[in-house]
C-alpha cells in the first residue's frame, strides 16, 4: 500500500523535467462477469485488475505511461519514463497532496455488494432471466443473457494537490431475446444497470424485463413492415436517450471542440435548439450507471447545462481539454481503465422534461410513426448526420396508435433534430449503455417524449 509521500514522490519525479502537471491514476477493479446462451452458463469470469497510469503534460505535449506492478520502485520508473519524455519550463516544485472526501466509508452503506453475493446467487438470476423468456413459446429460438458486476476502487493524486479516493460498485444485466417465425426474425432487448449492487434485481425484478423483451420480439413478428417517406415522429421516453447521446452527445465533448471537428464549435452563446430543449449530463444524479462521486482526474461530479432552452452554454470537458480552450473543468475527464489516458466523455446525459402530456403529443399527430425502441446506428460527429434502426414502432393515425411496423430506419441530422422539435413531454424514460469513443465507459441517457415534425423515414413504399 502506497503512502501519501510515495504518491508525492513519484508526482515529484514525473516533474523533473520541467511539466506543468503530472498526475498518477490508481485502480483495482474486482468483476464477475456470466454468460447464458443456448440454454445453459456458458462463462463465468471472475477476476482482478491492478495497476497505474501516470500522465505528464507540459504545454501542448502529453505523455503517458502505466504499470501493473503498484510498488514504489515501480511506480517510480514509469514516472522517470513519462518525464523523459517531455520537455518543459518549470522546475520541480513541492508537492503536499490534500486528502478530500474519502466515498470508500459513504458507498458502503444501503447497498448489497457483489462481492459479498455468492456466484450461485447471480447464476440464479441469470438463469430465472433466461427461463421466463423462454416460457413465451416456440416461437423464441434463442435467449441470451449477460450479467455483469464489478468493484472499482481508485486512488488519484496530483501536481496541484488532488488526492482522492474513490470506490464505484456497478452491476448491470442484459437479456436479448431472438424470436422467428416463417423467415422473419425479431429482437428484444432490455438492459438495466446501476452504480449499486445487487440490489438491481429489486430495482428492475428479472421476470417482469425477461417477459418485457420477450414480448417485443414476439409482438414484432406479425408487423407489416413500416411505410418509407417523411413522417412526423414521436421518439417515445421508453426509447431513452440514444438520439442525444449519439446524435449530438458526442459533438459536445471538447476533445472534438479543440480539434475542430464538432459542428458545435465557436456556437457558445448561440441558439442551436429549440426553445423547449436542455441538455444536461451529470455524473452526480444518485444511482445512474453513469454516476461518480468524481471523475478520473479527480475532479467533482456536478451537472452541466450544455443548453439550455436552446441556447449553447457549455461543453463536457477534462483538466487538458480545458486548459486548451480556457473553460472549466467539467469533471467529464474518464478512462476505461488505468491503461488508457483520461478524455472528456458523456455520463448522464438528457433531454430535461417538458410540459406536454405524453398522450396529448400522441393525439396531436393525424399520421405518423412512433418510436419506443431504437436500435443499432452510425452518427457523422463533423456534421450530425445519423441513421437508426427501429427496433419497436408503432403507426399513429388520427391521434391513436394503431399497430406494430417493423423494420423502419431513422435518417437526419441530430442539430437539425434539436432545432425542430416542437413539443416535450412531462415523462422522462432512461436507458443504460457502454458508450465506445475511444475505449469503453459506462453511461446513462434519457429523455422525455418529444415530437419532430419531419424525419425521413426508410421502410417500404
Amino acid at each position: 500500500m502506497l503512502s501519501r509521500e510515495n504518491l508525492e514522490e513519484i508526482i515529484l519525479t514525473a516533474l523533473k523535467t520541467g511539466a506543468d502537471f503530472a498526475e498518477i491514476f490508481i485502480e483495482d477493479t474486482r468483476s464477475t462477469s456470466i454468460v447464458c446462451e443456448d440454454n445453459k452458463i456458458e462463462k463465468i469470469i471472475c477476476g482482478v485488475d491492478a495497476g497505474a497510469g501516470i500522465r505528464v503534460i507540459a504545454g501542448e505535449q502529453m505523455a503517458y505511461a502505466t504499470s501493473t506492478e503498484l510498488s514504489l520502485e515501480a511506480l517510480t520508473g514509469a514516472a522517470e519514463k513519462a518525464s523523459q519524455s517531455i520537455a518543459g519550463k518549470h522546475p520541480p516544485k513541492k508537492i503536499e497532496l490534500k486528502p478530500r472526501i474519502n466515498p470508500l466509508k459513504i458507498t458502503a452503506d444501503n447497498m448489497l455488494r457483489p462481492e459479498n453475493v455468492p456466484t450461485e446467487d447471480k447464476v440464479a438470476k441469470v438463469e430465472l432471466l433466461n427461463k421466463t423468456a423462454r416460457s413465451f413459446g416456440d416461437k423464441v429460438k434463442q435467449v441470451i443473457v449477460r450479467y455483469a458486476d464489478s468493484n472499482q476502487a481508485v486512488t488519484i493524486a496530483n501536481s496541484e494537490g488532488v488526492y482522492v479516493e474513490d470506490n464505484r460498485v456497478r452491476s448491470r444485466y442484459f437479456i436479448n431475446v431472438i424470436a422467428a417465425n416463417l423467415g422473419v426474425l425479431q429482437t428484444g432487448y432490455e438492459a438495466p444497470g446501476i452504480s449499486g449492487g445487487f440490489e438491481i434485481f429489486s430495482l428492475y425484478p428479472p421476470e417482469e424485463y425477461a417477459a418485457k423483451a420477450a414480448e417485443r420480439a414476439v409482438r414484432m413478428l406479425e408487423a407489416p413492415h413500416a411505410p418509407a417517406g417523411k413522417m412526423m415522429v414521436v421518439l417515445s421516453s421508453e426509447a431513452g436517450g440514444t438520439l442525444i447521446h449519439e446524435a449530438c452527445g458526442h459533438a459536445l465533448e471538447a476533445d472534438f471542440i479543440m480539434k475542430g471537428t464538432s459542428i458545435f464549435g465557436g456556437k457558445v452563446g448561440q441558439k442551436v435548439a429549440s426553445s423547449l430543449v436542455t441538455v444536461i449530463d451529470g455524473a452526480s444524479m444518485p444511482g445512474r450507471f453513469g454516476s461518480y462521486l468524481f471523475d478520473d482526474e479527480g475532479t467533482a461530479s456536478q451537472e452541466t447545462k450544455l443548453i439550455e432552452n436552446g441556447i449553447l452554454k457549455a461543453f463536457m470537458s477534462d483538466r487538458f481539454t480545458a486548459n486548451q480552450l480556457g473553460i472549466p473543468a467539467s469533471g467529464n475527464g474518464r478512462r476505461e481503465s488505468f491503461r488508457t489516458k483520461p478524455v472528456p466523455r458523456m455520463t448522464n446525459t438528457i433531454i430535461a422534461s417538458g410540459k406536454s402530456d405524453p398522450e396529448q403529443i400522441i393525439n396531436s399527430i393525424k399520421n405518423g410513426l412512433l418510436v419506443k425502441r431504437m436500435g443499432g446506428g452510425e452518427v457523422n460527429v463533423t456534421n450530425g448526420d445519423f441513421v437508426f434502426e427501429v427496433s419497436e414502432g408503432y403507426l399513429i393515425e388520427n391521434g391513436k396508435i394503431k399497430y406494430p411496423v417493423r423494420g423502419a430506419i431513422l435518417t437526419g441530422n441530430g442539430p437539425k433534430v434539436l432545432e425542430i422539435i416542437d413539443m416535450a413531454g412531462t415523462d422522462l424514460g432512461w436507458q443504460t449503455g457502454v458508450c465506445g469513443k475511444y475505449d469503453h465507459v459506462p453511461v446513462a441517457d434519457a429523455q422525455p417524449t418529444i415530437r419532430i415534425p419531419e424525419l425521413i423515414v426508410g421502410g417500404r413504399v
